[in-house]
């Protein structure tokens, strides 16, 4: 297998799997941004890879040197690859699996790139399928995207249990992040420490003030859309506290099917990696000799409007839900660095998606096409939190 962001937590899980199963797993390739080479080239030690790729050129002196520390005398070092295009380039390697574990829409060129190649893909790039559907599943055949995001994953094995034929609807789980039960107004004052203080999950900044705006459920939901089929109206959210039931699918007979863990991405990386058989002891199990309680909230549609425009962008469908991605992406870091409210991410956002107006859309829909909409939703995201912030400096 080839695993692309192996420095980040998905890649980091994935290797800790991997190197308790090496009669199963063997990894050929790897990838990252290059900000943790010593972490890189560690990796790339223990697992003996071929090439190890990444995204800056700048950081493959450091990059040879880390090797250098870690390889003894004799020992081969792996092939490196540099610059925007190599994770592109081992996703289309020889192996059987890539486990695309990237943060951000950067992941839909070497999405693309495993799926023609014909590899088994391990999605946990959700933003490629988002901003690329069309792309995607125009390439994906039946069975070869294996779905690693925990609600996914769930929703996957749960719906082995019935035909699609009968299925009444899908119930995503939301955790709620660190805001659940506050209202709108309570989180105008809100700073970035607290909304990376998430409950339940230890992930990157990027997706941990996704959590916290519920703007990760909302692209989950498009994910949903788009992996099986199931119209948006079919498809719920509900708040999970707890975050032991990871989605459930809801059959015509009236029955709930429900996938449950403790909160551990090992599970869902575990059946990316190797399904249709499941990898024992990837993940904990629960205890059932002790007393838990499992809570189940409507979502507050006020406090957390994500979902809905995320809705609203997933049947737009073309290049809205690109639009919709990398403004909030922007509008992240704005957050992140002090220079926009919380509240502020998704009334930019929401402004920019209305702005985009009637989206690109149907078979004559390119990877260009994307990277315009994306290029131009992060210039007018930028423009109006610029704006945003002289105006709070003259209050």
């Amino acid at each position: 297998m080839v695993i692309l962001g192996s420095t980040g937590s998905i890649g980091t899980q994935a290797i800790d799997l991997v190197l308790r199963n090496p009669d199963r797993f063997r990894v050929t390739a790897l990838s990252a941004a290059g900000g943790r080479v010593a972490l890189l080239a560690e990796q790339a030690h223990r697992l003996r890879v071929r090439t190890v790729a990444v995204a800056r050129e700048d950081a493959v002196p450091a990059l040879r040197e880390a090797l250098a520390d870690q390889y003894g005398p004799g020992e081969p070092l792996p092939d490196i690859l540099a610059g925007a295009e190599a994770a592109t380039q081992v996703a289309a390697s020889d192996c059987h699996t890539v486990l695309n574990g990237i943060t951000g829409s950067i992941g839909l060129a070497p999405t693309l790139a495993a799926l023609e190649a014909g590899r088994t893909l391990a999605l946990a790039n959700k933003e490629s399928l988002i901003v690329g559907g069309p792309l995607v599943k125009a390439l994906a055949k039946p069975g070869q995207i294996i779905p690693v995001d925990s609600e996914h994953a769930a929703l996957f094995q749960a719906l082995a249990s019935g035909t699609r034929a009968d299925v009444r609807k899908l119930v995503v789980t939301a955790s709620g992040g660190p805001f659940r039960g506050r209202t709108k107004a309570e989180l105008a004052d809100v700073a970035p420490a607290d909304a990376l203080a998430h409950p339940t999950w230890a992930m990157g900044p990027v997706i941990t003030i996704n959590s916290a705006t519920l703007v990760n459920k909302g692209l989950e939901v498009i994910e949903a859309h788009l992996l099986y089929d199931i119209p948006f109206e079919r498809i719920e959210v509900v708040v999970h506290p707890q975050s032991y039931v990871h989605s459930m699918v809801e059959f015509t007979d009236g029955s709930t099917i429900a996938q449950a863990t403790p909160p551990d991405m090992r599970g869902p990386i575990a059946i990316g990696l190797g399904w249709p058989e499941r990898v024992p002891d990837a993940a904990p199990a629960f205890d059932w000799t002790k007393a838990s309680n499992w809570e189940f909230f409507p979502l507050d549609t006020d406090a957390f409007p994500s979902v809905g425009l995320a809705r609203h962008v997933g049947q737009l469908a073309g290049t809205a839900p690109a639009v919709f991605n990398a403004a909030n992406e922007e509008c992240v870091d704005a957050f992140l660095n002090g220079t926009l409210p919380f509240n502020g991410i998704m009334e930019t956002v929401t402004r920019v998606v209305e702005e985009h107006g009637t989206p690109r859309t149907g078979t004559s829909l390119t990877v260009t096409d994307v990277l315009e909409a994306e290029t131009w939703a992060r210039a007018r995201a930028r423009e109006l939190t610029a704006q945003t912030t002289t105006a709070e400096a003259r209050a």
